[in-house]
Formats: structure tokens, sequence, C-alpha cells
């Protein structure tokens, strides 16, 4: 938008027709008094300023203007009927005017020095924009670095602890072995055991994590029954952790048409993240539900629960919650795996929690998705 400040009714009237008649928007302004107004009011690409006028003249006001923040990208073209010496046109620049130009006003050159200023406010602002997205893109990169050097860090750890503890148990059960004691072999292969599977899953998230980032995950889609894979997985889970009580509520009729391994996969993730992220309860309930087409799922647990600002972050990649990924072991890749995984089933997934009273991890998926979603 423009601004003309001129104290001559008409000049104003003038000026603001040719201009609007050429598609520009125009503002108009009586007084250097009002024009201050009015800049701290609205954003101007330009202001075409009369240099005498009564109480504050266009030198002060220009002046004045470029103390603004707001408006130190404006544009000033002076006009004026006198003072057309070289040091007024001096002062002119020197008080924040680009150019300068005497009455009476010649209207096509005014208008070829409108367009160009416009033209370079069009050009500046792209400049801009370029140069905050490049440093957007820059922090980005920064940030995604950091989380990688943190990644690598973390998993290195994750894995040496398991391989620690079954390099202990081995030695142990060396021990145990020259004893003759069969009840402490086989307490310390069950600890083995435990600790080969955590190393199992923590590789198998790894893999899958390479899979997503070079296109190969694959899935074997095909139609199942989600109240079957649910029972199943329940059962599982009852021998993995017999203190908690997995209780399924609602239910689905019809078939799902997808990969009821990878599906499995997500819905593991999110029981084993409750029943983890839940020290001191004994309860998480399975929500199902059929509507509209879609099946949701959801894991809920009563909890420590999650800030509402962390809560956007959690299926990004190597995400992990500050404060618990100090009590907490974890590479923090599951998330985002099932949320790649519920992604190629052309689903949705998400979370509802209140810190300090649990969460509901979820997903929504179609009933028939035929094709797989790149």
């Amino acid at each position: 938008m423009i601004l003309i400040v001129d104290d001559t009714p008409e000049n104003l009237i003038s000026l603001k027709k040719v201009l609007e008649k050429h598609d520009f928007e125009v503002d108009t302004a009586s007084s250097g008094e009002e024009a201050l107004r009015k800049v701290l009011r609205n954003e101007y690409v330009l202001i075409i300023l009369d240099v005498q006028m009564p109480g504050m003249d266009g030198f002060e006001v220009a002046e004045a203007i470029s103390g603004y923040s707001k408006a130190k990208e404006t544009a000033i073209i002076f006009l004026s009927a006198a003072n057309t010496e070289t040091r007024f046109i001096t002062k002119g620049y020197s008080s924040g005017g680009l150019d300068y130009i005497t009455k009476p006003v010649d209207m096509s050159v005014l208008l070829l020095k409108v367009k160009t200023f416009y033209r370079i406010y069009e050009q500046s602002r792209k400049l801009i924009e370029i140069q905050t997205a490049l440093l957007e893109e820059i922090e980005y990169r920064k940030q995604a670095e950091y989380k990688k050097d943190e990644f690598i860090s973390i998993a290195s750890h994750e894995l040496k602890t398991p391989l620690t503890s079954v390099k202990g148990y081995v030695q142990l059960l060396e021990r145990s072995i020259d004893k003759g004691d069969v009840d402490t072999v086989k307490k310390h292969l069950h600890k083995a055991q435990t600790q080969l599977e955590k190393l199992n899953n923590l590789i198998a998230d790894l893999l899958d994590i390479s899979k997503i980032e070079s296109g190969k995950l694959k899935f074997n889609k095909q139609n199942f029954f989600i109240g079957d894979l649910l029972k199943n997985i329940v059962e599982v889970m009852a021998q993995s952790f017999p203190d908690y009580k997995i209780t399924v509520s609602g239910a689905a009729e019809h078939c799902i048409y997808g990969d009821e391994m990878r599906i499995e996969q997500v819905i593991i993730n999110f029981l084993t993240n409750a029943i983890k992220y839940s020290p001191g309860t004994s309860e998480v309930l399975i929500n199902v539900r059929e509507e509209n087409e879609q099946i949701y799922v959801g894991v809920r647990d009563y909890g420590i629960g999650i800030a509402p600002e962390q809560q956007k972050n959690l299926f990004e990649k190597f995400y992990r919650v500050e404060e618990t990924a100090l009590h907490f072991q974890g590479l923090g890749i599951g998330l985002y795996i099932s949320a790649e995984i519920i992604r190629r089933h052309g689903g949705i997934v998400g979370v509802e929690s209140t810190l300090g009273e649990g969460s509901e991890f979820y997903f929504e998926i179609p009933l028939n998705a035929p094709s797989e979603i790149e």
C-alpha cells in the first residue's frame, strides 16, 4: 500500500486517482502528525511525502519514520514545489528519502518510480523469504545432525547394555555348570534370554529405520480381524508382564486389509510404552471401535503423562522427552516407526495425554487400503 502525505487536498485527490487507476492501493494523510499515526498502525511499501507542510515538515516526518522499526524498510519519495537546490535535495536523502521529485509532478515519471520501488520491494521480500527459508533449513539440518549424533550415542549405550549383561550371565553359567547347580543355570539362562530378546528388538528397530530411510520397508497385506489380533497380543503380553491387567474395550466387526505383523508391531510398541511409562500402576486399556469405514485402536495408560508442548514431537525420528530420557531406556525410534507403518496403511497416529494422569496413543486406518501409501 502507498501512503500519500500532502496538506493540499487537490494534490492528494489527483495523485490518489492516478495511482488507483494503475491498480495501486492508496491511503492518504493531510499532515505529518496524521502520517505518523497511520505509519504506526499500517504497513506501507512506499510513502510519497510533501516537504512543505505546516507543523511537521516532510524532512521531520521522514526522520521520525526512520526511527520506527516497523517502517525501516519503507521507501520514501519527497515532493517539493520549492527548495530544489542541491542542499535541500541532500537533506531529503539524509532524512531517509530514496528519491526527490519536484512539483508540478510529471505523472509518467512518478508512475515509473513507483513501479520501480514496488519491483524492488517484491525482489527484497523474495530475497528475505529465501534467506529465512535457508536459515530454517540450516537450523533444521543442525538439529538433525545433533539428533543423529545423540542417537548414535544412545544406540551404542543401549546395545552395549544387554551385550554386557549376556556376557555376565554366560560367565555365571560356566561357574554354575561346574558346580552342577541346575536351578541357578536355568535362572541365568532365562535372564540371558531376556537380554538377548531386548538386543534383538533393538536391532530390529535399527533395521526398520534403515529400511524406511532407503524406501525398502515392505508390507504383506491381506485381510484379517483386529479382534483376533488383539486377543493374541494380550495373551503374549500377559506372559511377559503378568502383573499388568490388559483389557480390551469395544470391538470391530469387519476385516482390515493390511499387514497384520506390522499392525501388531505398532500395538505392541504402544503397549510396552504404556507399561514402561506407568510405574506404580497395573492396568492398561485397549480401546477399539469401528466408525466411518475406519478402525480406531487406542492404548490407554494411567502413568506419568506428557506435557502438551512435547506431544507434537513424539512421532519424530530420534525424539525423546528429556525429562523421561534420564529415567527410561530407549532409542526414541519406536513411535517414529509406528507412525510410518500406519501412514503406509493410509492412516494417522496421535496421542491424547494429561500430565500426571496418563496417555492414550492411538491410530486410525481405513478398513480397505488396497494400495500402499508412499
